[in-house]
């Protein structure tokens, strides 16, 4: 099946790329809502899938012992900019089980904020895996592996207890099997699965409304939707696509970028779930797209909708700020 064109970009009131891909939206009973390109075939949700990977550290109990508030979890579910107020609770969640950002085995890079890193770089000090943006999910993997027991050196390893936790949540949440021959390895070391969208977006579907789960799972599933949803910068940043979204939704959103042109969420006043892949990876279009696949799904809400849907259409301006075109999302979506 051929993807259609969800996203394009202009130059001179001429289309000059152009960029398919594929989407789907689902009930908390797996049912399709809508639906454009080919939903069956798997892709890897990389980042996209945090929330679901976070569920054992609330549901070990370990976000409890802890102390865990709201912004400690949205980190925990987030790609993060490296901003010092991220790379500060990441620390913190660490020191609350006793360890330092050496256990991090997410490796370490330079802030993706400009502003924090012209900052950190001015001060002389080098980044640390503290401004890694998996720095969170990898802080909360390490207080789970605290709560359980585990040893948790080598634990982005795929054999290691608490990933093999994590593949068997993930494949009971979304319905799709977590195995090594379906696995790669993600950029912070950990495993990640391909999987296809419709399954993806069953997943988020029951995350939002804890459909088919036990009361105690549904109950860790939408606290960590929530704490996502009230404390969106946690989530990802300053100026960043979610943040914005979430931010503007008011709790009504739940949004989640993956790399390579991915992006998970949720809607949970509609118990929906949605999943979308841009097939050349491209952030830019993927952005277009699930604003404009937001804006369809809030309609009713005219004030929602109009935000959302000028989200999806980004002005590009050159170095000497002259307006050049824009990355919009397709007619697909009108």
């Amino acid at each position: 099946m051929a993807n259609p064109v969800l996203a394009e970009a202009t130059r001179g009131g001429q289309v000059e790329s152009r960029h398919e891909g594929a989407f789907v939206v689902t009930d908390g009973d797996g049912a399709t809502v809508l639906s454009a390109g080919d939903i069956d075939r798997p892709v890897f949700p990389r980042s996209a899938v945090k929330a679901i990977q976070a569920l054992p550290l609330v549901e070990s109990g370990a976000a409890d012992r802890f102390g865990f508030d709201r912004r400690e979890l949205a980190l925990a579910c987030a790609s993060h900019s490296g901003e010092p107020a991220h790379a500060d609770l990441a620390a913190g969640m660490l020191a609350k089980a006793g360890l330092g950002f050496e256990a991090l085995e997410c490796g370490a890079h330079w802030p993706s904020s400009q502003d924090a890193m012209v900052e950190l770089a001015r001060s002389g000090a080098k980044p640390s895996a503290l401004h890694n943006n998996c720095s969170g999910k990898h802080s909360g993997f390490l207080c789970g592996c605290a709560q359980l027991g585990f040893d948790h050196r080598g634990y982005v390893k795929i054999g290691h207890d608490y990933q093999r936790l994590i593949a068997g949540t993930m494949a009971e949440v979304t319905g799709a099997a977590h195995e090594a021959e379906n696995s790669g390895v993600d950029g912070c070391s950990i495993p990640t699965y391909s999987v296809p969208l419709k399954n993806l977006a069953h997943g988020f579907a029951r995350m939002a409304s804890g459909q088919g789960f036990s009361r105690e799972r549904a109950a860790a599933a939408r606290r960590l939707i929530d704490a996502c949803m009230a404390e969106p910068f946690f989530v990802a940043g300053t100026a960043k696509t979610d943040t914005e979204i979430m931010q503007a939704g008011g709790g009504r959103i739940f949004l989640k970028v993956g790399a390579e042109g991915v992006y998970c969420g949720a809607v949970p006043e509609l118990g929906y779930g949605f999943a979308l892949k841009i097939d050349d990876g491209a952030v830019r279009a993927a952005e277009a797209a699930v604003a404009a696949l937001l804006a369809r799904l809030l309609a009713d809400d005219e004030a929602m909708a109009r935000m959302l849907r000028a989200k999806a259409t980004v002005t590009m301006r050159n170095w000497n700020g002259i307006e050049v075109g824009q990355v919009r999302p397709s007619g697909f979506f009108s």
